[in-house]
C-alpha cells in the first residue's frame, strides 16, 4: 500500500496538484491519466521520492520495496545486462556486492566469515540463489535474447536498453511498481508480455501511459489528475471515458429524472463489466463496478479537440498500383520489390518491426523520395493528404502566427474569422493563435498538421506515427476522425487500439516480402497461421 495524505505541489505560481488524499492498494493497478502538463510524471515522482512535495505526506509501510522504471537509458552503461537487471532489487545487490568483496580477501578472517553467514542468511531471504534465472526470464520475456544477458549495456541498441530498464523495475517482485510510460519503444510481442506480467502482478501498480489498449488490459482503476486534484475510479480507461462522457451528458439534461439516468447508469455498467479483460482482474473489477452509484460518475474538464476529415470527391475504383518498388537507404535494402494495389475504402495499417521502411514507401508514394526500382501510380480521382512522422521543415524558423500558417494550407481565401474558428476546435483559443509556428510544442504541431489535412479536403490520407506527441484527449479525437473517414488511408502507428480500430486491412513489410490480409489488427496478431508464417518471413 501506498498512502498519500494532504499532498500538494506549485512550479512558480503555477499549482500542479493540492490536497491530494488518495490510498492505493495491493493488488490493484492504477492508470494515472490527465492533460498534457498537468504532472503526471511529476506525481510519480513524488512517490518515489525522487522530488519532495511542498506540502503532505507519502507514506509507504516499513519493509515494502518500491520499483521505479528508469527514464536515463545510459546510467548503467558499463554494467552488463543481467546484472543491471538485479541491480533492481538494490538490497540484493549491495549483498552480492559485499559477498563476493568478503570471499576475495586473501586474508579472510573469523570475523568475516560470521558476517558472510549474515550476508548468506539475507541472500537467500531475497531468493538470491534465483536472481540471475529470475533476471533472464524476465529478459527473455521481453525479447533480449540469452547471448546478450552477459553483454555490456553500452553495447546494446536503444530499444534493447529500454527492455533491460523495463525488466529491471520487475525484478524481484516489488510490492509497489511505478511505470512512466513503459511501452514506449516496446515492439508488440514485448508490450503482449508486459500486459499480461502486470494482469497477474499481484502487487500495487501505478502507470502513466498514452497506450489506450494497454490501459484497458491492465488497468483495475484510473487515477484521474484533473482540477488540481486526484480522483480515483473503478474500471479501466474506455470505462472511464465513457462514464466521464455520460456525466456530461446527463449534467446537460438535468431536467431528465433520475430513474431514467439511474437506468441509463445501469446499461452501461451492465457492458463494460460483460466486456471485462479475460484475466484474473476481471471478476473482482465487476464486483466494483456494479457498486457504483450515479454519485459515482462526475464529468472531466478535458477538453477534445474536433478532428474531422471531409473528402471533396468520392474515389473511383482506380485508387493505387504499386509495382515492384524496391529502395536501399544507407546500405540497407528497406524496400525489396514491394507490389500491392489499394481499393476503394482501403484503410491500410503498415506494420513490422523495419520503422525506416513504412517511412521510406509513405514518402515514395507522395513523391518526396525516388525509388531504386519499379513504380506507383494514383488513380486520376484520388487527392493525396500526408502527415510526415517529421514536421520540422514546416514549422522551423517560421515568423507566421498561427492563422497566417494555416492560411498557406487554405484552398481557398479564407478568412481571419474562418481560420481562427478552425484553429479553435482544434483547441487554440483566444490570444494563443498569434503564436509564431515555431514556438509550438510537439503536440499543437501535431494539432496544426491535421488542420491543414483537414483544410485539404482530400479523399486518400497518409499518416506516419500522427499519435507521436499526443495526449490521451487528441489520440481519441483523432481515433474517432478517422474512423468516421469516408475516404481510404495508409497509415502507421504504434497505438494497438488506434490500428485495430480503423484498419480494415494490415500490410506487414517483413525483411522476405509482404505479409497482406484483409482483416482487423486483433485478428491478425490472434491468427497463429499468420503469426507462424511471419516467423519465417523475418528468420
Amino acid at each position: 500500500m501506498i498512502n498519500v495524505t494532504n499532498v500538494g505541489l506549485r512550479f512558480a505560481d503555477r499549482k500542479l496538484f493540492e490536497d491530494v488524499n488518495i490510498k492505493f492498494t495491493p493488488g490493484n493497478c492504477y492508470g494515472l491519466i490527465g492533460a498534457n502538463g498537468a504532472g503526471k510524471s511529476t506525481f510519480l515522482k513524488i512517490l518515489s521520492g525522487e522530488i519532495e512535495a511542498q506540502k503532505g505526506d507519502v507514506h509507504v509501510p516499513p519493509g515494502h520495496r518500491l520499483a521505479v522504471l528508469k527514464q536515463d537509458h545510459f546510467e548503467y552503461e558499463e554494467y552488463e545486462v543481467l546484472n543491471t537487471v538485479i541491480m533492481g532489487h538494490e538490497r540484493l545487490y549491495e549483498i552480492m556486492q559485499e559477498k563476493d568483496a568478503i570471499y576475495a580477501k586473501p586474508d579472510f578472517s573469523e570475523e568475516d566469515g560470521m558476517k558472510a553467514a549474515e550476508l548468506e542468511g539475507e541472500f537467500a531471504e531475497h531468493d538470491g540463489w534465483e536472481a540471475e534465472s529470475n533476471a533472464a526470464v524476465l529478459l527473455k520475456g521481453l525479447g533480449i535474447k540469452e547471448d546478450l544477458h552477459t553483454k555490456k549495456m553500452a553495447e546494446l541498441t536503444g530499444g534493447q536498453k529500454v527492455k533491460v530498464l523495463l525488466a529491471q523495475a520487475l525484478f524481484g517482485n516489488p510490492d509497489i511498481l511505478l511505470l512512466d510510460e513503459p511501452t514506449n519503444g516496446l515492439d508488440i510481442k514485448a508490450t503482449q508480455w508486459l500486459e499480461e506480467f502486470l494482469i497477474n502482478f499481484e502487487n500495487t501498480v501505478i502507470v502513466v501511459s498514452h497506450d489506450r489498449h494497454f490501459l484497458n488490459k491492465v488497468c483495475t482503476h484510473i487515477a484521474d489528475l484533473d482540477f488540481g486534484k486526484i480522483q480515483i475510479y473503478v474500471g479501466n480507461y474506455d470505462f472511464w471515458y465513457e462514464s466521464s462522457q455520460l456525466a456530461q451528458k446527463m449534467a446537460q439534461e438535468q431536467n431528465k429524472k433520475k430513474e431514467e439516468k439511474i437506468k441509463e447508469l445501469q446499461n452501461f455498467i451492465a457492458r463494460f463489466s460483460a466486456n471485462a479483460s479475460k484475466s484474473k482482474q476481471a471478476t473482482s473489477r465487476k464486483k466494483l463496478l456494479d457498486k457504483i452509484s450515479l454519485d459515482d460518475i462526475k464529468p472531466s474538464s478535458r477538453k477534445y479537440p474536433f478532428v474531422g476529415f471531409s473528402p471533396e470527391r468520392e474515389i473511383g475504383n482506380d485508387l493505387l498500383r504499386v509495382d515492384n518498388i524496391s529502395k536501399t537507404i544507407n546500405g540497407e535494402k528497406v524496400l525489396d520489390n514491394v507490389s500491392f494495389i489499394m481499393d476503394k475504402d482501403d484503410k491500410i495499417a503498415l506494420v513490422g518491426k523495419n520503422e525506416i521502411a513504412k517511412t521510406t514507401l509513405m514518402k515514395i508514394l507522395m513523391g518526396e523520395m525516388e525509388p531504386d526500382s519499379g513504380s506507383y501510380k494514383w488513380g486520376v480521382t484520388t487527392s493525396q493528404a500526408y502527415f510526415p512522422k517529421d514536421n520540422t521543415e514546416y514549422f522551423e524558423g517560421s515568423d507566421l502566427n498561427l492563422v497566417d500558417w494555416l492560411r498557406q494550407y487554405s484552398p481557398e481565401d479564407d478568412s481571419d474569422t474562418f481560420l481562427r474558428g478552425f484553429l479553435g476546435r482544434m483547441l487554440f483559443s483566444g490570444d494563443e493563435v498569434k503564436k509564431k509556428a515555431s514556438v509550438l510544442s510537439g503536440g499543437e504541431k501535431v494539432r496544426c498538421m491535421l488542420s491543414k489535412m483537414m483544410l485539404s479536403n482530400a479523399n486518400v490520407l497518409i499518416l506516419d506515427e500522427p499519435t507521436n506527441h499526443l495526449d490521451l484527449e487528441s489520440i481519441t479525437a483523432l481515433n474517432d476522425g478517422l474512423t468516421k473517414f469516408k475516404g481510404s488511408m495508409i497509415f502507421a502507428s504504434h497505438d494497438h487500439q488506434f490500428v485495430d480500430t480503423i484498419a480494415n486491412r494490415i500490410i506487414e513489410i517483413t525483411d522476405n516480402g509482404l505479409m497482406d490480409k484483409q482483416m482487423t489488427y486483433d485478428e491478425y496478431l490472434a491468427n497463429k497461421d499468420i503469426q507462424k508464417e511471419l516467423e519465417k518471413m523475418y528468420s
